[in-house]
């Protein structure tokens, strides 16, 4: 569809039934949870059915799961002829976009995806960390308390998501100082993340290394429509750049509102956020109002967007 958008999340979107009625009642999404039962060699398609949560959310899983989820989500999309001009995904979901461009096949993805999930796991552990999300505050605001309470430590401002919610991650203390810091500075509040690391900063480096192995062999092609980056928030279709960008992102900052703001200059009038539940099309909302947002995640949303957008 002529100036249309799919947008994939990110970690945090994975819960327990994550993508079963679908599957239940779209034999292509079935198939996709099938293919990634026999490509990892083990059952994801049951710990996304039915847990437990604390395995289902150990950053290894999470990061598999919710790219076959919004790969399943894709499904009913598909078989109503509905296509995208433009794509990207919030963090871990840029995979899923760069699979939607036709860059990788969903093994290729799924294997990539597997394994950044373990590296940053294991990086979380060796190296510590956490995030916040910082409610009420302007971008350079934010910035300048990075400043302020890094002291000398790791703390970066890590995803600019909407006006007014930018998420920092970095060492704990850091982290907790910038958080007892940012009332006094007039944030409306300060929400600490459930995360195994501090994603989006140089305590990532060890996991970005290794994958950036992985990412020098994966055979990744010229996208068929344009992927608009995190790391830039740039269209990218090269197949060199696309790859350039995988390899910053697990250590840059995901400039996820210039991304939005981005896209009615490509022309884009219509966003659909296609994954586990209902989490980026609120961002949408606050970010470009004039580009209406639908999400897709069950057989009923599936039907309501293309209802609307046939």
């Amino acid at each position: 569809m002529a100036g249309l958008a799919f947008l994939f999340p990110g970690q945090g979107a994975q819960h327990v039934g994550m993508g079963q009625a679908l599957v239940e009642a779209h034999p292509a999404a079935a198939r996709v949870f099938a293919a990634a039962d026999d490509i990892l060699g083990f059952p994801l398609s049951r710990l996304c059915a039915s847990g437990p949560i604390e395995e289902l959310t150990q950053t290894e899983n999470a990061q598999a799961a919710i790219f076959v989820a919004s790969v399943a989500a894709l499904a009913p999309l598909a078989e109503a002829g509905i296509e995208a001009r433009v794509a990207l995904g919030h963090s871990l979901g840029e995979y899923t976009a760069v699979h939607y461009a036709g860059c990788l096949s969903f093994e290729e993805t799924l294997l990539l995806v597997r394994r950044r999930g373990q590296y940053m796991a294991e990086c979380g552990r060796a190296a510590g960390g956490t995030m916040a999300a910082v409610l009420g505050l302007d971008d350079d605001r934010v910035v300048e308390l990075v400043a302020q309470c890094s002291m000398g430590r790791v703390l970066c401002a890590a995803n600019f998501n909407t006006p007014g919610q930018v998420v920092v991650s970095g060492e704990v203390g850091a982290v907790e100082d910038l958080c007892r810091a940012a009332p006094e500075a007039g944030a409306s509040r300060v929400v600490p993340l459930a995360v195994s690391g501090a994603f989006h900063t140089p305590l990532m480096a060890a996991a970005a290394d290794r994958l950036a192995t992985d990412l020098d062999a994966a055979p990744i092609r010229d996208a068929r429509i344009p992927v608009v980056v995190n790391a830039s928030a740039e269209p990218l279709t090269k197949a060199s750049d696309i790859r350039a960008a995988l390899r910053r992102q697990v250590t840059a900052s995901v400039l996820w509102r210039r991304s939005l703001e981005l896209l009615p200059s490509l022309g884009i009038t219509a966003a659909v956020e296609v994954g586990a539940k209902n989490i980026l099309a609120g961002m949408v909302k606050r970010t470009v109002r004039d580009i209406p947002c639908l999400s897709v995640y069950d057989p009923e949303s599936a039907a309501k967007a293309i209802a609307t957008l046939r």
